[in-house]
C-alpha cells in the first residue's frame, strides 16, 4: 500500500534523479525526472508516494509541497480582549507564621509557663509529665536508674526477617510473561577490506578516502568547505577543492568495491541468520559497484544462498496453499495468494483453478454476511479475481453495497446484482526505475 514522505532531490543525472527522506540521510533512492512537476531542482522538497517492495523503496508519484495557507480568509480566529479593569502588577502573598492553629490545651501549657517562668516545650510552655506520651523510659533524677526494664541477657532473641522474593520470582513477575523472541541482526560489521584499501593508499588520498567511505563525494565536499571556512577565519591558506575532488573520483570506486566487500564479508559470516531482505540487499547493490575476481566470488556464493533460501520459502510457501485448500479455507488461500515468499513468485495455473473454485462455491447467498465479505475483501486484492464466479450475495445492505463496488474487479457480480459489468478498474502500476548501467 502506497504512503506518503517529504522527499529531498540531491543530485541530477540527466533523465535520472537521485533523493533522500527530507532532513535525513535513509531512505534514499532514484526517480524519472518526468515524475516531477515541472522538472527537478537540486535541493527542492517534494512530496511523494512511495510503495514498499523487498529491494527499498520505489516512488510513484511526486506532488509539489504544501504552500501556506493565507491567514484566517474567513475571519474565524478567535482573537482575545485584554481585560480593562486595573489590577495590581505584583500580588504578594506572604506565609501564615507557625506550624498552624494550636490546641487549647497547649495554649493552656502557655499560660502556665509564662505564669511559672519555666517551659520544657519548644514555645516555652510547661507541660505536665503524665501527659505526654513517653517512648523512652523515664529516669529517677540522679541515680538514673532505668524503670523496670528487663536486663539485656532476658530479652527475647530477635528473630531473622524472612528473605524478600524479586519481583520477577512472584508468581506475577518479569519471569511469568512470555518473553519476545529475540530481533533478527543485520549482517555483522566487519573493516578488513577498507583497512587494507587505507594501508595501500599515500599520505594525500589517506583523508579523501576516509570521507569517501563515510558519506561519498557529499561528505569530501563538506569537509572541503568546512575546512576552507575555518582557514579563512583564522588567516591561513585554503585548499583548492577542484583538486580534491579529482582525487575522490579517482578513489570512488576502490572505496565503493571495498564497502561492498565488507558487506558481502559479513553477510557470508552471518549464514542462515541474516535476513532475507538484508542479504537481497547485498546482492543487489553489486550492480552499483564494479568488481574484481574476489568480489565476483563473494557474489556467487551470495547469490547460491539467496537462491536456496527462495526455493525453501516458496516449497513451504507452495505446502501452506495446497492445505489450505485441501481444508477448504478460502481466507487463508486467498491471504497465501496476496502474500507470496517473493515478487517473482507467481501462482501455478493448477493451484490457481483450484483456489477459484474453492473461493467462487463459498461465495453464496447462504453464507455468513460478514466472511462473505472477508473473502470478496481479499479476492479484489488478488490477480485472480476475474475468474472468480460467486454464486450468490447474502441479503443484507452492507454485502449489497460491497457487491456494487466491486463489481468492476469481479464481473460476475454484476450479472448477479443484474448491472451492466463496468469497466475493470485500472491498475496502479508503479513507475518503473530506470535501468541502471553497470560499469565496465
Amino acid at each position: 500500500m502506497p504512503r506518503r514522505i517529504e522527499i529531498e532531490i540531491t543530485s541530477l543525472q540527466g533523465d535520472v534523479a537521485t533523493w533522500r527522506a527530507a532532513g535525513a540521510k535513509m531512505p534514499k533512492g532514484v526517480l524519472n525526472v518526468d515524475l516531477v512537476p515541472g522538472g527537478p531542482v537540486v535541493g527542492s522538497v517534494y512530496r511523494a508516494d512511495v510503495e514498499q517492495y523487498m529491494e527499498g523503496l520505489e516512488v510513484i508519484s511526486v506532488m509539489p509541497p504544501k504552500t501556506a495557507s493565507p491567514l484566517d480568509p474567513r475571519k474565524e480566529r478567535i482573537e482575545l480582549l485584554p481585560s480593562t479593569k486595573p489590577v495590581p502588577d505584583v500580588v504578594v502573598t506572604y506565609a501564615s507564621k507557625g506550624r498552624g492553629p494550636r490546641r487549647d490545651s497547649d495554649r493552656d501549657g502557655a499560660r502556665d509557663g509564662a505564669r511559672g517562668g519555666r517551659g520544657t516545650g519548644r514555645d516555652g510552655a510547661r507541660r505536665d509529665e503524665s501527659r505526654r506520651p513517653s517512648n523512652r523510659p523515664a529516669r529517677d533524677g540522679a541515680a538514673g536508674e532505668r524503670s523496670e526494664r528487663p536486663p539485656r541477657s532476658e530479652r527475647p532473641e530477635r528473630t531473622e526477617r524472612p528473605e524478600r522474593t524479586s519481583r520477577a520470582a512472584r508468581p506475577g513477575g518479569r519471569d511469568a510473561r512470555p518473553q519476545r523472541p529475540p530481533r533478527p541482526v543485520g549482517p555483522p560489521v566487519t573493516t578488513t577490506h577498507r583497512n587494507a584499501l587505507l594501508a595501500t593508499l599515500s599520505p594525500e588520498q589517506l583523508p579523501v578516502a576516509e570521507q569517501l567511505l563515510r558519506g561519498g563525494i557529499p561528505a569530501v565536499r563538506a569537509a572541503v568547505a568546512e575546512q576552507n571556512k575555518n582557514a579563512t577565519a583564522q588567516g591561513r591558506a585554503t585548499i583548492d577543492p577542484v583538486t580534491i575532488d579529482r582525487i575522490a573520483e579517482d578513489l570512488l570506486g576502490r572505496t565503493n568495491l571495498a564497502m561492498w566487500k565488507d558487506r558481502a564479508a559479513g553477510g557470508i559470516a552471518a549464514g542462515r541468520e541474516l535476513r532475507l531482505r538484508d542479504l537481497r540487499a547485498v546482492v543487489t547493490s553489486a550492480k552499483t559497484v564494479s568488481l574484481d575476481d574476489e568480489a565476483r566470488a563473494q557474489l556467487k556464493e551470495l547469490q547460491a544462498s539467496l537462491t536456496a533460501r527462495l526455493e525453501t520459502l516458496r516449497t513451504q510457501w507452495a505446502e501452506k496453499l495446497e492445505a489450505a485448500i485441501e481444508a477448504s479455507n478460502p481466507v487463508t488461500s486467498l491471504e497465501l495468494v496476496i502474500r507470496p515468499p517473493d515478487m517473482s513468485t507467481r501462482v501455478s495455473a493448477e493451484m490457481a483453478a483450484k483456489v477459484i473454485a474453492l473461493v467462487s462455491s463459498s461465495l453464496t447467498a447462504e453464507q455468513d454476511p460478514a466472511r462473505w465479505r472477508e473473502i470478496v475483501t481479499l479476492a479484489v486484492e488478488t490477480s485472480i479475481r476475474r475468474n472468480i464466479k460467486p454464486v450468490g450475495i447474502p441479503d443484507d445492505p452492507e454485502s449489497h453495497a460491497l457487491a456494487v463496488k466491486n463489481a468492476g474487479a469481479i464481473p460476475e457480480l454484476a450479472k448477479l446484482l443484474g448491472m451492466k459489468v463496468p469497466p475493470p478498474p485500472p491498475i496502479a502500476r508503479p513507475a518503473r526505475r530506470p535501468a541502471t548501467r553497470r560499469p565496465a
